[in-house]
């Protein structure tokens, strides 16, 4: 691990799939009011893991003002192979709210997570790990917001964890 924390310099390129994970450990660990989350399926990025779901879990139990939205492309992933996660949706259903884009929004093949105001991660391309993070950096944040409400306007419907009917 500390190989790993040697070879994670903010505000660079980097490379590579287990540093990308561990950087969106970071800024998860960094996170205090609000995650917003645009991924095409969540695939990438450990988030089946049970390290996540701990760091996920500890955001939204220890702020009772936290949030955390999420827009996939593709929800699947996330309802078949993350469990753990699909299980905070249900007990802090509250507090998440996952999207869906709707078509148009479906060639868009970055992905990047903010947390609050100041820390960000961006993976420059769905297919390859590249990728720059940095934590305290309100301006990357704040030009990463725009496209984040932007991919907002393209969702068709909200998951629901619980179908409705009598």
């Amino acid at each position: 691990m500390s190989d790993i924390n040697n070879k994670l310099v903010q505000n660079q390129i980097l490379m590579g799939e287990k540093l990308y994970a561990e950087a969106i450990n970071k800024v998860l660990a960094n996170a205090a009011n609000t995650l917003r989350i645009f991924d095409q399926d969540l695939s990438r990025g450990d988030f089946a893991s049970l390290e996540k779901y701990e760091l996920l879990r500890d955001f939204l139990s220890k702020n009772i003002a936290s949030k955390l939205t999420i827009i996939l492309q593709d929800t699947h992933y996330l309802v078949e192979k993350c469990p753990r996660l699909f299980g905070l949706l249900e007990i802090y259903g509250h507090k998440i709210t996952v999207y869906e884009t709707n078509e148009t929004a479906k060639h868009a093949k970055d992905c990047f997570m903010l947390a609050d105001s100041e820390h960000y991660i961006k993976r420059i391309h769905s297919d390859q790990a590249r990728f720059k993070y940095a934590l305290n950096d309100e301006t990357s944040v704040a030009q990463l917001s725009i496209r984040f409400e932007e991919l907002l306007e393209t969702t068709q419907h909200a998951l629901a964890v619980t179908k409705l009917g009598l």
